[in-house]
């Protein structure tokens, strides 16, 4: 019986307010890691394909989603016109557009 020691309760004033701040540290700074990590670049990501999106016009070239390519003959609020061959074009919805190519990538149309 000599084994079994007392336990006593701790008093409030052991814990106190930086006892609540510790415990929550870890996770403000994993919410801030993750911010930094995956939030903040989708972000960045979904401006430039929106800034991507607004600037087309006609004669840019592009990769739409499908992995298409063409070149943007007529541009309307909410689709576009490309042409993919020599007389055949497709409209595609403008979000459907991934990749801006630079000039004079597509030769052969």
């Amino acid at each position: 019986m000599f084994f079994i020691s007392n336990a006593y309760a701790q008093s409030t004033d052991a814990l106190g307010l930086g006892g609540n701040l510790t415990s929550f540290l870890p996770l403000v700074l994993m919410f801030v890691v993750m911010y930094f990590l995956m939030i903040r670049p989708q972000q960045k990501r979904a401006k430039e394909q929106k800034a991507m999106m607004d600037a087309l016009t006609k004669g840019d070239e592009v990769v739409t989603a499908g992995g298409m390519l063409g070149r943007v003959v007529k541009v309307v609020d909410a689709y576009v016109t490309i042409e993919v061959a020599s007389g055949t074009e497709i409209t595609v919805q403008k979000s459907s557009i991934t990749t801006l190519l630079p000039k004079g990538t597509l030769k052969a149309l």
